[in-house]
């Protein structure tokens, strides 16, 4: 019996790890796996297809243009630009992404979270107040002002924004451990889903 029972918690453990895993990127096998979109010449890993790496080129894991400002002239009056996997096909596997935010003066990057990363955020320029929920905390709230220079963290899944207090334009950069994080802005997902969530629904919980 006590042999049985030692078997069923190992086993239960493995799952749990294995679960845990799961939530992440894994460790990449081999020095890179640029993304391809032609199946016929490719391997498929971790969500996308593989180059042979005899054909890799420099282009593969480069990008230019993310000292140019984006267009804030939007509702939130911010503009996120994500390299990640679609963008160098080198990243994929690396389980990294880089996004660079512009801010219009009281512009907003509005709740969201990613599904599959944690973020740090860097402020270049500007003066922003930051924050996140924790969800196992009763809700609780962890705000911060920061200024050019300060860095935060925020916990993977956690949803979390940006708002940039400043009467002049903001800058921040920020990295993220995935390759494809995802984004979900809670606002969007929940009042332009497609088809709509019945408005019973959302009368009942807002």
């Amino acid at each position: 019996m006590k042999g049985i029972r030692s078997i069923l918690m190992a086993f239960g453990l493995f799952a749990f790890a294995c679960s845990s895993a799961s939530a992440y990127d894994p460790s990449p096998l081999q020095d890179f796996c640029v993304a391809i979109k032609d199946i016929k010449n490719g391997v498929f890993v971790n969500g996308k297809f593989c180059k042979d790496p005899k054909l890799a080129v420099a282009e593969d894991f480069f990008f230019s243009g993310l000292n140019r400002p984006g267009n804030t002239s939007n509702p939130d009056g911010s503009n996120v630009n994500m390299i990640n996997v679609d963008i160098i096909p080198g990243l994929n596997t690396l389980g990294i992404t880089l996004i660079r935010i512009d801010y219009a003066p009281y512009g907003v990057n509005p709740p969201h979270f990613h599904p599959r990363a944690s973020e740090i955020l860097l402020v270049v320029e500007g003066t922003l107040y930051v924050g996140f929920v924790v969800e196992n905390q009763d809700n609780r709230l962890f705000t911060k002002i920061l200024n050019p220079g300060d860095v935060f963290v925020f916990p993977f899944g956690t949803i979390h924004f940006q708002f940039n207090i400043g009467k002049t334009a903001a800058v921040a950069f920020a990295g993220l451990s995935s390759h494809n994080p995802g984004r979900i802005t809670i606002a969007n997902a929940v009042f332009g889903s497609n088809p709509p969530i019945n408005p019973d629904v959302l009368a009942k919980v807002f």
